[in-house]
Formats: C-alpha cells, sequence, structure tokens
C-alpha cells in the first residue's frame, strides 16, 4: 500500500502483514485485536490463554483479526524492510505516528471487505489505535474494549519513552551498523528499563525475592532484567524497530486537531469498556477512571493483578469474564 504520513513524505509499496483465524468471515462476527508495542499479527502467539479455540476470544466462534504495525519488525514495512537499493532502512526510516498506524488498519479491513466490526480489543499501544480509529471511524465498531491505555501519552511515559532511546543512543553500535543488528546493547539495556514500567513493586517483590536471607549482593532481579533484554534480541527485534515505535509512542494525541482530548471523546458513538488495572504504573486507575468519564455511555472496569501494566496479557480469566458479560 502507499501510506501517506502525518509527519510528512509517503512510504510507496508499504508492506503490510496481518492475521486472520480463517480465511474468510464466513458470516462470524468479527474480532480485531490491536497489538501492543513488541508484539506480533498473531495473538495466538502473544496471547495464547486468550486467543484460540475455545478459549476467551473463540477462533472456531469469531473471526479474528490482527494487524502488524508499521514500524514492527514482524513483517510489516519498518526500519528492517529493504529500500528498493537492497539497503535496511534502519535510521532512515520515517517518523510513523499512531494515526499512520490506523490508516493501515483501516487498508487491511477494506482489502478484506469488512464493513463492520463487532469487537475492537486493544491494549497499551494496541488501545492508542483503538482510540484513533474509534474516532477515524466512528461508524465501524459495536463494541469497544481499551484494556490498560489512554486517549494520550502522560509525561511519566513520555519520560520513561526517552530514557529507552537514551539507552540506543549510548550503544555506539546504533549509529554506526550498516545492518540490522547495531545497537543490540542498547536494546537491551532499553528493554530491561521498560519492564520495570512494565511491572510493579509488589511483582517483583513475590518473583525475584533473594531465596537467601543472608544474600550478600542481591542478584537475582538483576539477572531477570538482563535475560529480558537477551529474550527480546532472540525474538529478532531490532534497535531500529524499537527507535521508531517509541517515536510512535509520542505522537499519540487523541485531542489533537479535534479540539481536545476530552471534545474528541464525547463524540464517540461506539459501546465502549474501559479496564484498568489496579498495579499499572504506566496507565493508573485514576487517570482511567478520569478520561473514561468523557465517553458517552462508556463501562468501566477495574481488574487486580500482581503484574502491574502487564496484567493485560496475564490476567486472562477476569478479562475473559469481562469480554463474555
Amino acid at each position: 500500500m502507499t501510506l501517506p504520513l502525518e509527519a510528512g513524505g509517503v512510504l510507496e509499496d508499504a508492506r503490510i502483514v496481518f492475521h486472520t483465524s480463517a480465511p474468510s468471515r464466513c458470516g462470524l462476527p468479527v474480532v480485531w485485536i490491536c497489538h501492543a508495542l513488541t508484539a506480533n499479527s498473531d495473538p495466538e502467539d502473544w496471547w495464547p490463554e486468550m486467543v484460540g479455540p475455545g478459549k476467551g476470544i473463540d477462533t472456531l466462534r469469531c473471526f479474528v483479526v490482527c494487524v502488524n504495525v508499521p514500524g514492527s519488525p514482524y513483517g510489516s514495512e519498518s526500519p528492517a524492510s529493504l529500500r528498493p537499493d537492497g539497503r535496511p532502512w534502519l535510521l532512515d526510516f520515517p517518523r510513523i505516528t499512531i494515526r499512520d498506524m490506523v490508516q493501515a488498519l483501516s487498508a487491511v479491513r477494506r482489502h478484506l471487505g469488512l464493513q463492520h466490526i463487532d469487537r475492537l480489543i486493544g491494549s497499551s499501544i494496541g488501545g492508542f489505535q483503538v482510540v484513533e480509529w474509534l474516532l477515524a471511524e466512528p461508524d465501524l465498531f459495536g463494541h469497544v474494549y481499551l484494556m490498560a491505555t489512554a486517549p494520550r501519552i502522560s509525561p511519566y511515559l513520555s519520560a520513561c519513552v526517552e530514557a529507552q532511546r537514551m539507552a540506543l543512543e549510548a550503544d555506539p553500535t546504533f549509529r554506526q551498523a550498516a545492518d540490522i543488528h547495531g545497537g543490540e546493547t542498547g536494546l537491551k539495556c532499553a528493554r530491561a528499563q521498560a519492564l520495570i514500567s512494565y511491572r510493579c513493586f509488589r511483582c517483583y517483590g513475590m518473583t525475584q525475592s533473594e531465596p537467601d536471607p543472608d544474600t550478600l549482593f542481591a542478584g537475582r532481579a538483576a539477572s531477570y532484567e538482563r535475560y529480558q533484554g537477551e529474550k527480546l534480541v532472540r525474538r529478532q527485534f531490532d534497535a531500529y524497530s524499537y527507535y521508531t515505535l517509541c517515536y510512535a509512542l509520542d505522537s499519540h494525541n487523541a485531542g489533537r486537531g479535534r479540539g481536545g482530548v476530552a471534545a474528541a471523546l464525547g463524540r464517540i458513538r461506539a459501546r465502549v469498556t474501559v479496564i484498568v488495572i489496579d498495579t499499572d504504573m504506566i496507565f493508573p486507575p485514576e487517570e482511567g477512571r478520569l478520561w473514561a468519564g468523557w465517553i458517552p455511555g462508556v463501562q468501566l472496569r477495574e481488574i487486580s493483578s500482581d503484574f502491574g501494566h502487564d496484567g493485560f496479557l496475564l490476567e486472562t480469566a477476569q478479562i475473559a469474564a469481562i469480554l463474555n458479560e
């Protein structure tokens, strides 16, 4: 597809990868899932306890769609993609916004011939996409679920994102490399920083406490942080795509050009359920309760988790109960 970019420029012949749970809709209700920062277009891969045959989002009873957003290295156009001259984009890849991502979602919808989406679900940056899509095509959706997200990036999250970009920039190979493996040490550090905000004090206390009461130097949590950084690199995620997606996070403002966030949310016509997590440090419940009140007829649900923001991935029983009310 040709993707005109909000920040200027155009991505020509942009490749967009998506998954569906069946070759065609076949009369089934459509459930569209928008993925989070480092996930891909296969929700059965990254949300296996929630999506699949007989699960909370039943792929035998629903036509499930998920698109890999531009900027992500898992198939769609990204810094890892090759330009016409055969070299990867790397740092030359243009800035992508959340609204650009929504353009890609809408293009896939039209490609699939879908005139209505029965359920639209998004968490974290996936929720950013959901808010934007709700405002861009307001009559398209039935029931919408916004989990662990917000209509505008907060100063706290923007600061977290900048710290991660600084980790990438501090790796000398990030700007010097000629291939996609540049900046891998910086990426490990950025991921380790991010994980601290994804989890919470209670989670680390439960899972990373030292087993020996006489430990001289604490090391278990440190080892876990290094493991998580290594794990992301092994998943073939690259520093340049991470950098691009971090800037996309900073672009999120549903009220831009719409009279502010409250005015924009007040025009939503779909049925909306907002789900907050009691230990989420990135999108705390008090913030969610505030902006949810600007959506007409909204339902607000709070779930309890020991895992902070990552509760949206792990508290599948609580989430499934809400989806199936």
